[in-house]
């Protein structure tokens, strides 16, 4: 690797943890709030990534507005019981080698590590917490402060606030939203296919991956390569 510094913004939910129990649950306890039945598991994954509104707009296109606010509270509401309930280890594990990959990277002196998520900023906060990740990422940007991706506000910032090129930097994502959101920044896009979204529908990514060590070398060794 050169001198310059370098950027890595991960997703979080489908990338670096494994949530999806108490997104369906949660989603599921929203749509009973208003005596709806919930999307099919698969649907629900499917929006996962994009901001909580934006994904229930999705989800229930026929419902009113007033209703579709109820499922965004009866979510939160469900979402906020069941992590305090497990705890944040359970309730969202991170996924295996995903810490040991985070500690290879955070040691090399010319990467950055940053957060680009649909989750709120108390959710990421929280998160961070749990996983005792404090100090690993020098920007993170959430839902509460931008639009939902793909649009690629969360980028721009993320760029502004580390001072670092649109070159030098890569988001990591499971999802086509992450993927769409780094082609609309101008940055590069690796897709990771354990998550969330089939690996079919990350197109534009730069490089797919299957696994951590195959990440950390494409961060590290391999940066020239695929970019």
């Amino acid at each position: 690797m050169s001198g310059r510094l370098r950027l890595v913004i991960f997703d979080v939910d489908g990338t670096l943890v494994d949530s999806q129990h108490d997104i369906l649950a949660a989603m599921r306890a929203g749509f009973d709030v208003v005596g709806e039945e919930a999307p099919a598991r698969e649907a629900i994954l499917g929006i996962v990534g994009l901001s909580l509104d934006v994904a229930v707009a999705r989800l229930a296109p026929g419902l009113s507005e007033a209703a579709r606010r109820r499922i965004v509270e009866g979510y939160k509401d469900a979402y906020t019981a069941l992590r305090a309930g497990q705890g944040v280890a359970l309730s969202s594990p991170l996924y295996p080698q995903a810490r040991e990959t985070l500690d290879a990277l955070r040691g090399v002196p010319e990467l950055l590590l940053g957060v680009a998520t649909g989750k709120s900023a108390r959710g990421l906060a929280k998160l961070v917490e749990g996983h005792l990740l404090d100090g690993y990422f020098v920007t993170r940007q959430v839902a509460d402060h931008h639009p939902s991706k793909p649009h690629p506000a969360m980028l721009h910032a993320a760029l502004a606030e580390t001072g670092v090129d649109p070159r030098d930097a890569v988001m990591v994502g499971d999802t086509s939203y992450d993927m769409d959101m780094a082609r609309a920044a101008g940055i590069a896009g690796i897709g990771v296919t354990w998550g969330y979204h089939r690996a079919e529908a990350l197109t534009g990514a730069a490089r797919l991956v299957g696994d951590f060590d195959a990440l950390a070398t494409a961060l590290t060794q391999d940066w020239g390569a695929w970019r």
